[in-house]
């Protein structure tokens, strides 16, 4: 099964590798073509509930998690393309300290019981992003990074959060923290500090400064 294709053509990547994402994530996909980049996509088959499971189990702290999910995803498609630059992402929405192993982290919200049950968590306190991507060619990481940007969820009233989850529906399941802060979801901040992009999923920023390093995007 040949991967999807998307995004437009990148200026001056001619004949440079190609690009592939190794991701389901229709959010990053978006943030890759709106930067212009051509790209194609390979959801990654990585059982991420087993490595989160075992590793939770070792006491491994939120951001050793996210970048070991990043780095997975992306070597399990590498080794298929081993011509290509593959990127990996993960991101885990951790309440607490880093490093403690009762720190909460959070999956994605089942249902939209589970999106409230979510919010009510989160509302009041603030939260970290722990958003990894690794690039691996070769079936080797060439190229990793970590983000982890810090919300403070206001202490919005419960009518708030109702109306919230009516409007927005079901596409905040895809979210790990039941919100989309390019939408409605920016209502529900007092405080955001860290990168915009990594709070959507993805390291833009350093990802293309690196992509242009190696002659994938224009300079």
């Amino acid at each position: 099964m040949r991967p999807a294709v998307a995004g437009n053509k990148t200026p001056g990547n001619s004949g440079a590798p190609p690009v592939i994402l190794a991701s389901g994530s229709t959010v990053r996909a978006r943030l890759l073509k709106n930067a212009g980049l051509n790209f194609t996509v390979e959801v990654s088959a990585v059982d991420e509930d087993s490595i989160k499971q075992n590793m939770q189990a070792d006491a491994a702290p939120a951001h050793e998690i996210a970048a070991a999910l990043a780095e997975q995803k992306a070597q399990r498609v590498s080794r298929n393309h081993p011509e290509a630059y593959v990127i990996g992402a993960d991101q885990i929405l951790g309440l607490g300290d880093d490093g403690d192993t009762k720190i909460q982290m959070f999956d994605k919200p089942v249902g939209m019981a589970g999106a409230r049950n979510h919010l009510q968590r989160l509302r009041g306190h603030e939260h970290r992003l722990f958003t990894a991507a690794c690039i691996c060619r070769n079936g080797q990481p060439v190229w990793q990074h970590l983000e982890t940007p810090r919300l403070t969820m206001r202490d919005f009233s419960d009518a708030f959060l109702e109306d919230y989850l009516a409007q927005s529906g079901e596409k905040i399941l895809n979210s790990v923290g039941a919100y989309l802060l390019e939408d409605r979801g920016a209502q529900l901040f007092s405080k955001i500090d860290g990168d915009y992009f990594s709070i959507l999923g993805l390291p833009l920023l350093s990802l293309l400064a690196f992509l242009r390093e190696h002659g994938i995007v224009d300079a």
